[in-house]
């Protein structure tokens, strides 16, 4: 059985201010924990199921962290999931450090993104497109939240997020990369030639981009609405912009 300081632990995780005293994080289910454990995040403990353990032996031999054995019950009871018939994991946060694009590489920004299923679901896009950095306005929802790690879907390992002051962040550095922002009004995204590096900034679920980061936003563009609905997701109009990048670049 797992001892009382992991329980609490764990537990405790799931709330802002103690995932940034602990300075760690909890994974959930069978997939994450399988990404995690294999990326360069440094796990300190995974929990699992017997099973889980049988399938996923050599895996977890390998590792240098402690594993323990609990039944599904008790996993449900830690974590946030419904159902956890698999695994969950304990990892350190990685520091907060400047990410910058580098030569033939966009960025996300994002601004002001509240929802964590909205910034989990934009992080699994990102890695779609292949893009590893985004760079986060402070207000921005907390990339370890529970609900956002789950709806990456694992891409959380595999890109780099940067939490600043995003007016500075782009006011610093527009002389050497072009910006694009979504707005309501502007370039047809299907008629924009994008570069292949800069930074796509998106906005608030509800007010868009902030009226403070439009002077230090190079071009604006927006997605063409053909019927009736009021908006856009914030993550599907992530998706179409990326992929419209993707094309433009296939048609250079």
């Amino acid at each position: 059985m797992l001892s009382q300081k992991w329980t609490k632990l764990i537990k405790s995780l799931q709330v802002k201010k103690y995932r940034k005293l602990e300075q760690s994080f909890v994974t959930e289910g069978g997939k994450s924990v399988l990404e995690l454990i294999q990326s360069d995040y440094k796990v300190t403990i995974v929990l699992v199921t017997a099973r889980f353990k049988d399938e996923n032996s050599e895996i977890l031999r390998s590792k240098n962290f402690a594993v323990e054995v609990v039944g599904e019950e008790e996993l449900e009871k830690l974590g946030t999931f419904q159902s956890n018939n698999a695994a969950l994991a304990v990892a350190e946060m990685k520091p907060n450090q400047i990410l910058l694009p580098e030569s033939n590489e966009m960025v996300l920004a994002l601004d002001g993104i509240q929802d964590p299923g909205n910034l989990g679901t934009i992080i699994r896009i990102a890695d779609w497109y292949g893009i590893k950095k985004l760079i986060c306005s402070e207000d921005t929802v907390d990339f370890y939240n529970p609900k956002t790690i789950s709806a990456t879907m694992g891409s959380f390992t595999r890109t780099q997020l940067y939490y600043c002051n995003l007016v500075n962040y782009l006011n610093e550095y527009k002389s050497d990369i072009i910006s694009y922002g979504a707005f309501l009004e502007g370039k047809s995204v299907y008629e924009t030639d994008f570069t292949s590096s800069g930074v796509i900034v998106m906005g608030n679920e509800a007010h868009g981009i902030r009226p403070e980061l439009e002077p230090v936003i190079a071009k604006k563009i927006n997605i063409p609405r053909f019927g009736s609905a009021e908006s856009l997701n914030v993550a599907i109009a992530t998706a179409i912009i990326c992929d419209n990048w993707r094309r433009s670049l296939y048609r250079a």
